[in-house]
């Protein structure tokens, strides 16, 4: 026999191909509708490319779970998208969508390989790492070369190297002290969580729109008025200190009302960015260096972690929360087994 076959699926590699399988079914249905109606021609080739990368994901992903007997998750299917549902997104807000979740996935992929022992598994994380960033790289270039992306913005590039000299470097709370200029890697935090929120209003903003029902309309609102709330925080700290918010390109969604995606599939989405906010929150609380950030920080993510319990409690209720893998519970197995 093999060894190779001898050595069994750690925990988490199996989250981390559960995961995946989610996220790249779920990718699949929203890019076939996008490149049905994108016109533009030096944008199409990054949302195929895009398209293509979940496809052959998922293919992989079926043959990895036929060799170690993994039951196939039920994820996303052609069910989840109407595709005769008239346009939604325009050109523009489906190029910054890709950069975007490219952006998402170079995190997650870059923790799977992280969270891999298996040679097999880590070399299709590592892959998967691979085509997201070059997919990033595409759609960055894209955005470039058309004049739509969001530049972080420009500092005074340091002329000799220093040492913080008084713990007032650290201060930011006190009202009646004056706040020290942000330093590089606030600005980059607050830079990057600004373009990620306005990403997030404009998603929230369409799922409201084309959802059929009130609860997930309600639910999708709110996701955009915390969003909304969120940008103008970041953006008026980086006023403060002269430094103009991002000029995000024109990334409108259309009037159409009609249902796109199931309201599976948008729950899941919404949680998905949630996720991935509240750990750019955490990476930035810990990376600032002034108090009152890393405090907004905490707070805010509390807030975004409240919409995300809200929103799972609406998928238990409408049984759309797929269960990921997880030890089987002895106890209720032993029960089961005294009603038998």
């Amino acid at each position: 026999m093999n060894e190779e076959k001898k050595i069994h699926l750690t925990s988490s590699e199996i989250a981390s191909l559960w995961t995946a399988y989610m996220n790249d079914s779920m990718s699949k249905c929203i890019l076939s509708f996008m490149l049905k109606y994108i016109d533009d021609p030096d944008i199409k080739p990054a949302v195929q490319s895009a398209y293509n990368i979940s496809s052959d994901h998922l293919d992989q992903l079926l043959t990895l779970f036929e060799k170690e007997k993994y039951a196939v998750p039920n994820g996303f299917t052609e069910e989840d998208v109407n595709m005769n549902a008239p346009w939604l997104f325009s050109d523009t807000f489906c190029l910054s969508y890709i950069n975007h979740m490219a952006k998402v996935g170079m995190l997650g992929y870059g923790g799977f390989v992280a969270m891999s022992a298996k040679e097999e598994i880590r070399n299709y994380f590592i892959q998967g790492l691979t085509e997201t960033a070059t997919l990033f790289n595409e759609s960055s270039e894209i955005a470039l070369s058309k004049g739509i992306n969001a530049r972080h913005p420009y500092i005074e590039v340091p002329k000799e190297a220093d040492y913080v000299d008084s713990k007032k470097y650290m201060s930011g709370l006190n009202p009646f002290s004056n706040k020290r200029p942000l330093n590089a890697v606030e600005i980059s935090h607050l830079y990057m969580n600004v373009l990620t929120n306005e990403m997030g209003a404009k998603l929230c903003l369409s799922f409201a729109q084309t959802s059929p029902t009130k609860e997930v309309q309600d639910f999708m609102l709110r996701g955009k008025e915390i969003s909304q709330k969120h940008t103008k925080i970041f953006a008026s700290t980086l006023l403060e200190d002269d430094i103009q918010a991002p000029h995000t390109p024109d990334v409108s969604i259309s009037y159409s009302t009609t249902q796109t995606f199931s309201d599976k599939l948008l729950m899941f989405h919404i949680s998905l960015i949630s996720a991935s906010g509240i750990g750019n929150y955490a990476t930035a609380a810990a990376a600032s260096q002034r108090t009152d950030l890393t405090v907004n920080y905490e707070r805010l993510s509390l807030e975004v972690a409240r919409l995300a319990k809200s929103g799972a409690d609406i998928m238990i209720k409408h049984n759309w929360l797929e269960q990921p893998p997880g030890k089987k519970d002895r106890e209720k197995l032993a029960k089961n087994k005294q009603k038998s």
